[in-house]
């Protein structure tokens, strides 16, 4: 770090995304990307819009929110478009970090990450000990509360009736639900929305529908909170979201019936992917997002890791205490898996 860099961001322990090397041709489990292609029509959309780059972008999004609320069921006034859900993300703990922040021991890395960066109080609650999210820690608190539902690296679904006693425990406080993996069979939380003023739903294209690279994110609320967070954004960024992605946005809207199908294909990778694992001697936690957590018979995560590494085959493994046995693995096109699971087999037979 140079001499100049701001004191107070010296000991900042920034978030590390999921590597993305080029030195061979990976099968690449390790960053819960969608292994399927934007559907056709959404290319076909941004090659249209690139013809206007000269011009700035619709800094309210206008399309694309209706669009996006036609869908849902909601106002385009209950929902804010960003540059990726990370960004509403920020925003969320900009606007209101006067407050605490309270999430699970083991949930999406960045919100850690965006305390620290703007220098907000938080505590972390464990997980039970079967990863699942424990609600009775945080009955009882004033913090707000933030968690990934499913959670984020287990893949667990915390059930609608537990995000409700959440909701219910504090009205002064917000909850909110990051449902970046919601679409592969999680409990949404979009329905509770107009009953509870102090509810926030976040949400992002990079999954469920294959737009990782082009950056869109959005969050649902009551208006109130939405235009908050529209105050943080126009005093940060008014024009976030590129022609560009409103465009391969906007098209992703029309395809309901690909992404769907999608995301049904995924559905049954997970369950192939899961009975391989467990056929293996692997422990995997249920899961109702795009990813399986898994731990392997008499291998340690990172050795697993690095095996599979060493094969071709990318996953994600964390170093942290209580999940540093485990791995993360994406699920990806029936003949990734099958790939997988088969060298799974090898590295498991060298480790004996």
């Amino acid at each position: 770090m140079s001499r100049f860099f701001a004191e107070r961001y010296r000991d900042l322990a920034p978030y590390v995304p999921g590597e993305q090397p080029r030195d061979r041709r990976y099968i690449k489990l390790n960053t819960n990307e969608s292994p399927y292609p934007p559907a056709p029509s959404v290319a076909q959309a941004v090659k249209r819009a690139a013809e206007s780059l000269n011009l700035y972008c619709d800094p309210t999004c206008t399309a694309l929110r209706q669009a996006l609320g036609e869908l849902l069921d909601l106002e385009p006034e209950n929902l804010i478009m960003t540059n990726g859900s990370d960004e509403v993300l920020a925003y969320i703990f900009l606007a209101y970090g006067q407050r605490p922040f309270l999430f699970p021991e083991h949930t999406y890395g960045f919100y850690r990450v965006f305390c620290d960066l703007y220098g907000v109080e938080y505590s972390r609650v464990p997980l039970r000990e079967d990863f699942s999210i424990d609600v009775e820690p945080y009955m009882d608190s004033r913090y707000n509360v933030i968690f990934a539902n499913p959670n984020a690296p287990t893949g667990r679904d915390l059930p609608l009736s537990d995000i409700e006693r959440l909701l219910n425990a504090s009205p002064d406080r917000l909850v909110i639900v990051d449902e970046a993996y919601v679409d592969f069979g999680g409990s949404s939380a979009l329905g509770l929305m107009g009953k509870y003023p102090n509810l926030i739903v976040v949400r992002t294209f990079s999954k469920s529908r294959s737009l990782a690279g082009g950056r869109l994110g959005f969050a649902c609320a009551q208006k109130e909170l939405i235009a908050d967070l529209e105050a943080i954004r126009y005093s940060q960024n008014p024009y976030n979201v590129s022609a560009l992605t409103q465009s391969a946005g906007l098209a992703t809207l029309r395809e309901e019936v690909y992404y769907r199908a999608c995301a049904e294909k995924i559905k049954h990778s997970r369950s192939v992917m899961t009975s391989g694992l467990e056929a293996l001697g692997f422990t995997v936690v249920p899961s109702k997002a795009n990813f399986v957590f898994a731990r392997a018979p008499g291998l340690s995560g990172r050795a697993l890791y690095e095996g599979l590494r060493a094969r071709g085959v990318l996953v994600r493994h964390f170093e942290k205490a209580g999940i540093e046995d485990y791995v993360r693995i994406t699920v990806g096109t029936p003949e990734e898996t099958l790939a997988l699971l088969a060298e799974c087999g090898k590295v498991l037979e060298e480790g004996k």
